[in-house]
């Protein structure tokens, strides 16, 4: 008898726990989905998004055609757009204010380009997503270009030498950011914009944390990327430059 008491109490407090997670994941956040010219993937990530129960932000940022989601209308999801391209830095502030505005003390932000799985929210779970930018540390395998696991590397150093954290995957797309990172003095609206923001919230006092999640890289052949090789990496350069001398300048005390 005992036994079997026991054993419906531990259950009961099981299921009240993933209540609990569900309440943390659902109701206190959403999902943000930037996207720029990705037709093919698009639809399958903004139903993905939706099937976490989620709230779903999309912002088509200028795509050429406009995105049209072929998806069943729903009360949770929100489509908004900038026209002409702003920039993903720009589309990822325009879906935080929206969620903002929807009462979200944080939201998620998701690729449009499916090489995430929205259904990982779940692994944020015990992470202080309403202080803390959360970052999904992407597990590479064998498929992943030589060219973004050195990417990786080369960022990860330079956040080091801006912050004085280690971090393992400072590039990647899928985070979570309190609301309060709308108040940072951000310049960057391209994807330097995702390297600014971290060492900002951290000069402002801000923590980071990491979860490990996985990462879908297609064939080479159909791999949609936006990402200019030499006009984006001479950004990063020069906002890599700025932020080291300017916390160079922080560490003598002079802002």
């Amino acid at each position: 008898m005992f036994f079997n008491k026991n054993r419906r109490l531990k259950a009961h407090v099981c299921y009240n726990h993933l209540i609990l997670l569900e309440s943390i994941i659902v109701n206190k956040t959403c999902i943000v989905i930037p996207v720029y010219n990705n037709p093919e993937t698009i639809e399958d990530v903004v139903y993905a998004a939706l099937k976490t129960k989620s709230t779903v932000i999309v912002v088509d940022d200028g795509s050429e055609p406009s995105v049209m989601l072929n998806i069943d209308e729903d009360a949770s999801l929100y489509l908004l757009k900038h026209t002409p391209n702003k920039g993903k830095g720009e589309a990822i502030l325009t879906g935080g204010k929206k969620a903002k505005e929807l009462g979200f003390n944080s939201f998620f932000v998701v690729d449009g380009d499916g090489q995430h799985y929205p259904h990982e929210i779940e692994n944020f779970v015990g992470k202080d997503l309403e202080q803390c930018i959360v970052i999904g540390c992407r597990k590479f395998g064998e498929n992943v270009p030589g060219s973004s696991k050195f990417g990786r590397k080369f960022s990860n150093f330079w956040i080091w030498t801006e912050t004085g954290l280690h971090l393992d995957d400072t590039q990647s797309g899928f985070r979570s950011y309190p609301v309060s990172v709308l108040d940072l003095p951000l310049e960057m609206r391209r994807y330097d914009f995702e390297i600014e923001i971290l060492v900002r919230h951290v000069w402002g006092g801000g923590c980071i944390e990491e979860v490990e999640i996985e990462v879908y890289y297609p064939k080479p052949e159909e791999r949609v990327s936006h990402f200019d090789a030499l006009t984006d990496n001479v950004r990063l350069s020069k906002l890599h430059s700025r932020l080291f001398f300017k916390n160079m300048l922080r560490l003598i005390g002079i802002k």
